[in-house]
């Protein structure tokens, strides 16, 4: 390891995120904290610690929750039941958005019989598609999704459109890899919009909404300080890697994509069900599967929504949508040795906050992992400096701010204490925080003027609880733990998943199972 604290340019290019960084040359975005360049030919950088650098990332943080509610909104609303198409028919959209009726009506005007094959297509420029898109597109759900993008989504599902353009290469070309259907990349619209943030009711993160079990399962790391469920990349090549495994064992696209939502013992114990013995499936066996009801709701509405979304994702303004697409761009990596703030580094390489945020969501708390060397990624073209200038950086000024978490009891006055910072910075650091309303868990940022930040400062995160099933669902019977046993054991006992048994209970994948604990079963799909 060199004099420079171990900093090393790997000088890789690859696509990168988000409009945010298409000025990541030029400075701040609007909306976002103004940064103050260096000149050009600096090669050292002195850092004044202040609250601004704080306050920036408080600022970012609320309002990254508010985007990723109003993305959660209308992604929960996916899984709800919606009114037939043609009750929607008398609500008047905002840019008259072509009808699912009116699609098929008009195909059928164009291209005679066989219209219904070619379902939305223009007649002038016919989009393909490498899923079966066309075989299905006038299936009844297929038509209702289609008149819920656009009318009750409409604003939301015109952003993730808007994000596709972010990450359609990248993904597109891992997809490729591994001689899966580069259509398959439209799940990421129904599972997350293409957010990197997505966070479920069953906390499943990410734009392909990974449950860490699953993430770990496919080599990615989910911790209190990194959770690559949130990392496009690393996220996408394990969702590939997942999806080629389903259709290995299931031999169908759809049925893969089905089992990505439900899990692939589920679609299995539903093709078992199937009358006769089929000497092989196909994609039309999903929909046979869903027409008998062997799938729970959300399940068999997965490949309607899906294909309702490439529909539109191919020829958006077919459909009254005014797309603009967010620009990839490129990016250098270089790697930093011990916990840096990310908002440091962004003043390194002369570029917003929010650029570097983005471009790196899996340091969730916003400073990489003291003790730990990780890849960081900076705009393109800012490697080297950013490399010579972490050199000369001293140790106190690597940290501008730590996260805190609420416990029980806490004030504001308490916290404050602990830190030794005034309940003004702290307030001036988290733009939405309430004195007297302060939540179990809640996640406050410290400002921390010019100080080595001790291990024992870092408050750790609580651990994610998994959503309770409804009250109203029936349970299958009580078990009693005996010694030794766990829930993975329990699950496999009365087949059931390991997912449901643990939401069913309220319990993580943390959780300590005693001897005479007493855990309700799930009534089996």
């Amino acid at each position: 390891m060199t004099r420079t604290h171990g900093i090393r340019l790997l000088a890789l290019v690859g696509a990168a995120l988000g409009t945010t960084l298409s000025t990541a040359c030029g400075g701040a975005r609007a909306g976002s904290a103004a940064l103050t360049p260096a000149t050009p030919d600096s090669t050292a950088l002195s850092l004044s610690p202040s609250v601004r650098s704080a306050d920036s990332i408080g600022a970012l943080a609320a309002r990254a929750e508010q985007d990723s509610a109003a993305d959660q909104q209308v992604l929960d609303s996916l899984h709800r039941r919606h009114p037939p198409a043609d009750s929607l028919e008398r609500r008047p959209p905002a840019a008259s958005p072509i009808k699912g009726e009116e699609v098929e009506r008009e195909a059928e005007r164009l291209f005679g019989a066989e219209g219904r094959a070619v379902i939305g297509a223009a007649p002038s420029a016919e989009p393909t598609f490498d899923i079966d898109v066309t075989s299905f597109a006038t299936n009844r759900r297929v038509l209702e999704y289609l008149e819920f993008f656009q009318v009750d989504s409409r604003d939301r599902f015109e952003i993730w459109l808007a994000r596709l353009g972010r990450y359609q290469g990248m993904i597109r070309e891992r997809l490729r890899a591994k001689r899966l259907p580069e259509d398959l990349l439209y799940l990421c619209l129904i599972e997350s919009g293409f957010s990197n943030t997505a966070v479920s009711r069953a906390k499943a993160v990410g734009m392909w909404q990974f449950m860490a079990s699953t993430a770990r399962l496919y080599g990615l790391t989910v911790d209190p300080w990194v959770d690559e469920r949130r990392d496009p990349f690393r996220a996408t090549e394990a969702a590939a890697n997942y999806l080629a495994d389903l259709r290995e064992r299931l031999g169908s696209v759809y049925l893969a994509a089905a089992a990505y939502n439900a899990g692939v013992g589920r679609i299995e114990r539903g093709i078992d069900r199937l009358p006769g013995e089929p000497d092989s499936v196909d994609d039309h066996t999903f929909f046979q599967l869903s027409d008998r009801r062997y799938l729970r709701r959300e399940t068999r509405d997965y490949v309607p929504k899906l294909i309702a979304a490439s529909l539109i994702a191919k020829q958006p303004a077919r459909y009254g949508f005014e797309v603009e697409p967010q620009s990839p761009l490129v990016f250098d990596e270089v790697t930093v040795p011990d916990a840096t703030g990310l908002d440091v580094v962004a003043r390194l390489a002369d570029t917003a906050v929010a650029v570097l945020l983005e471009l790196n969501p899996q340091y969730v708390r916003g400073v990489t992992p003291p003790g730990r060397s990780v890849v960081v990624r900076v705009p393109r073209g800012r490697g080297t400096l950013v490399a010579v200038r972490y050199d000369s950086l001293p140790i106190t000024e690597r940290i501008t701010f730590v996260d805190h978490y609420v416990s029980r009891g806490e004030t504001l006055s308490d916290i404050a204490k602990r830190y030794r910072v005034s309940l003004t910075m702290i307030e001036s650091a988290n733009p939405r925080i309430k004195e007297h309303a302060l939540r179990v868990g809640q996640r406050l940022i410290i400002p921390m003027s010019g100080r080595v930040v001790p291990a024992s400062a870092w408050s750790v995160p609580p651990e994610p609880r998994y959503r309770r099933v409804s009250s109203t669902g029936v349970s299958a019977g009580n078990h009693r733990v005996r010694s030794g046993e766990t829930a993975s054991e329990i699950a496999r006992r009365y087949r059931v998943s390991l997912t449901a048994l643990l939401n069913y209970n309220g319990l993580t994948m943390g959780s300590v199972l005693r001897a005479g604990d007493v855990i309700k079963i799930p009534q089996k799909e």
